[in-house]
């Protein structure tokens, strides 16, 4: 690995400059300054690179095609890779071989045979893989997950969620074909399976979902809506309707046997969440104001790298929401429900609690649709 001393700060380049890249990720390097710098900004758009460039102060900028050259000079520590799901896998395991940590957004990768290749070469490379759970460090989910697993609502029976969005745009990336991983269940349904899994500790067992593609002419490559159901261990069930195609939704509901919370919001990064728990007759409200995601996931990222510390949100944590994704998929092909395998959940780490920085004004953002071309 390039990192010596467990002190340094840890050097990153962001690949992939769209929306998320633009309006998110790069704003939050200015408060994760502590451990971390923007060092090289990697896109196929001449455009995107110097003129991000020139607003961040990144004057290393490389063409997809120049990415390695960037890696063999020794001039990163780490990457985050905010490009289209399809080439997760190929830009992962390009950064391993030469020693460079991976902080990759979600899903993982589009196959859980991808995922597997590149949890194969992390381990092989002695480099940490992330996935960009950046919910696993937010306050408002956080508070969640303490009354679910504090008891307070008796024991869990029922998770309900509801994601939903407008993409206007024909050309968003979102509408790609399955395949390549687009449709509203890697985008956006990932969100809703990961929050039952972290409130019910526990993988699904069976699931089964229906899609539907309406006749908007949006909806040529992908589903417009999925709703699924998910069966766990104990009697427990998951629902939820993720949509492209209605108003801005992004809500859940937990109910348990003395008590029922529910997280408003619980999925946006621009919002302020409010959680509501009921219990007989009290209802108790809490506020969450807005504050940065992205700062604390890439602080923990370079804190695991100095202290040579496996990330909570590993690969192998993005592999089971993508084999669930699969699963999902496979139902919808088949009009049947599938069973999938069991398996045992993992800790939290205790010391992600303790990261939470406040908000950086959101990027102003520009061609997020434009990725130029990246070769594998």
């Amino acid at each position: 690995m390039l990192l010596k001393r467990p002190n340094r700060i840890i050097r990153y380049a962001v690949i992939g400059l769209g929306e998320i890249a633009q309006h998110a990720v790069l704003p939050a390097f200015r408060k994760a300054r502590g451990n971390s710098s923007l060092e090289v900004l990697v896109s196929g758009d001449a455009e995107k690179l110097q003129r991000l460039g020139e607003l961040y102060g990144v004057a290393k900028r490389y063409h997809y095609t120049e990415f390695e050259d960037c890696l063999k000079r020794g001039e990163i520590d780490a990457v985050y890779i905010s490009t289209p799901n399809a080439h997760h896998r190929h830009l992962m395991e390009m950064a391993a071989k030469h020693g460079v940590h991976v902080l990759c957004e979600k899903p993982l990768a589009v196959t859980a045979e991808d995922c597997l290749s590149m949890i194969a070469e992390a381990e092989k490379h002695k480099v940490f893989l992330m996935v960009g759970y950046r919910l696993h460090l937010e306050p408002a989910n956080l508070a969640a997950l303490s009354a679910a697993h504090t008891k307070r609502l008796g024991e869990l029976k029922v998770f309900n969620s509801v994601f939903t969005l407008q993409v206007r745009d024909p050309s968003n990336i979102r509408l790609e074909e399955v395949e390549r991983g687009g449709g509203p269940l890697y985008d956006i349904g990932i969100y809703c399976i990961n929050a039952a899994r972290q409130l019910f500790r526990a993988r699904p067992i069976e699931v089964f979902a229906l899609s539907d593609r309406t006749r908007d002419s949006r909806f040529k490559r992908t589903d417009e809506s999925v709703s699924c159901i998910l069966k766990f261990p104990e009697g427990r069930i998951a629902t939820f309707t993720v949509s492209f195609g209605a108003f801005a939704t992004a809500d859940f509901d937990l109910i348990g046997t003395k008590g029922r919370l529910r997280l408003e919001k619980a999925y946006q990064f621009e919002s302020t969440r409010t959680l509501k728990i009921y219990e007989d007759h009290k209802i108790t409200t809490k506020k969450f104001s807005r504050r940065d995601q992205f700062a604390p996931e890439i602080t923990y990222f370079s804190d695991c790298i100095q202290k040579k510390r496996r990330p909570e949100m590993s690969g192998e944590e993005g592999l089971v929401d993508v084999r669930i994704i699969e699963a999902l998929l496979l139902s919808i092909d088949l009009g049947s429900p599938i069973t999938i395998e069991e398996m045992n959940p993992k800790g939290r780490d205790k010391e992600i609690l303790k990261l939470s920085p406040p908000s950086p004004p959101f990027g102003r953002i520009f061609n997020v649709f434009s990725s130029g071309n990246i070769k594998h």
